[in-house]
């Protein structure tokens, strides 16, 4: 079990030099809207890091995914230069849609509850 804490301190590590990276180095215009990085999962090997982004307009969700993927090489290497590691993960960006999901519920649900109000007051 220590080696997944391990990896679990690696992976926040990641996390939080990829937002800096992304906020401060990276200068794409499609780079906008309102986004944040959820969560970066990194595989045991090191070899590879799962990055979870969500971006609140749905409109910008694919320019931010376009420019995360373009600028992957720039960003893996700007991530070697902040974080030490024996090696420096290969970068996958995932569009990650639970927040929005999770709204969507709970609209659903208020909506339910003000029916049920209304036939039994």
């Amino acid at each position: 079990m220590a080696g997944f804490d391990r990896i679990d301190r690696i992976s926040a590590e990641v996390a939080r030099e990829l937002d800096r990276i992304l906020r401060d180095e990276v200068h794409d215009p499609r780079l906008g809207g309102t986004w944040s990085i959820l969560r970066a999962e990194v595989t045991r090997d090191l070899r590879y890091c799962k990055v979870r982004v969500s971006v609140l307009e749905p409109e910008k969700r694919k320019d931010v995914m376009a420019a995360l993927k373009s600028a992957a090489g720039f960003i893996r290497r700007e991530l070697g230069r902040g974080v030490e590691l024996r090696y420096v993960p290969e970068l996958i960006f995932e569009m990650d849609t639970n927040i929005e999901y999770a709204a969507h519920i709970s609209e659903i649900l208020r909506r339910e509850e003000e029916k049920d109000e209304r036939h039994h007051p």
